[in-house]
């Protein structure tokens, strides 16, 4: 078992939650830094890097991972996916600041292995100044269209309450019907739990999500939703607050030990599916 160095304080939980997965899978596999160099299109000291929190795997270096450890790519490309959005949000102040040029062997080699056919993350740029991704923009373009037709929304048809602080937007009779609001919690604020069975599965009417990554410290409605399906299924989250503390984590980990699942206390699809039954 590698000694692993602790990861920078500041490094955030949903990045160090996928740091930690890919320390445990290469553990658990045997395979040294220079034997994970030697099978994928990466060098020794990218993964001593991206495995050191220094810097975020790209997706296929997660995918090979996975790949050359004989594991199940799909749960820790979500976890990939989830950390890079708290990595660009962490990065935005220092996007106008130059590539660090220390860094040339992330990029795969071209005539690396089988993952460098599919790995372009890092490609150099060519002579004539920088690419523009035209499909990049059209996607941006689009989700700036999302977002103002959701603002809209919420200007148009605010979130109600209703006497017990439950928000609806459509009455006692659809709570998950309208707009959900941004989540905000009070000290000592809990919230109440009525499920329904539909076509999806059990709900509380908090979220719809069956994909949604859960880790310690996580909060918002997701969190509500989950906490409200452990109740139900016998295991004690604590208060139904909106927030993954020491209880919830460990009442996580007991619904995943009785289903079979790893138990690392992070609620993703598959647990995500357990819950809904």
């Amino acid at each position: 078992m590698s000694r692993w160095k602790g990861l920078p304080e500041s490094l955030d939980q949903r990045v160090r939650q996928l740091v930690v997965q890919l320390r445990r899978l290469k553990d658990h596999s045997g395979l040294s830094l220079v034997s994970l160099a030697a099978r994928t299109s990466y060098s020794k000291s990218s993964w001593e890097r991206y495995l050191n929190g220094k810097k975020l795997p790209p997706r296929d270096a997660v995918a090979a991972l996975a790949r050359v450890c004989d594991a199940d790519p799909t749960r820790l490309l979500a976890l990939h996916e989830v950390a890079a959005q708290a990595w660009g949000a962490a990065a935005a102040p220092e996007a106008g600041r130059a590539a660090d040029p220390a860094d040339p062997a992330d990029p795969p080699d071209p005539g690396g292995g089988a993952d460098a056919a599919v790995a372009k993350e890092g490609a150099p740029r060519p002579a004539g100044g920088p690419r523009v991704r035209t499909g990049s923009l059209v996607v941006l373009a689009a989700l700036g269209v999302v977002v103002v037709a959701a603002v809209a929304l919420l200007i148009v048809r605010p979130w109600q309450q209703d006497a017990a602080g439950r928000g609806t937007a459509d009455g006692a009779a659809g709570r998950t019907a309208g707009v959900v609001p941004a989540f905000t919690h009070r000290v000592g604020e809990t919230f109440d739990c009525r499920l329904t069975r539909g076509p999806g599965g059990l709900s509380a009417g908090r979220s719809r999500t069956t994909t949604a990554i859960l880790g310690s410290g996580a909060t918002g409605w997701d969190v509500v939703e989950a906490q409200c399906l452990l109740h139900h299924h016998g295991y004690d989250p604590g208060p139904v607050d909106g927030i993954v503390g020491e209880n919830t984590q460990r009442a996580v980990k007991r619904l995943q030990a009785g289903a079979g699942l790893p138990t690392d206390g992070i609620v993703g699809p598959d647990t995500w599916q357990v819950l809904r039954r």
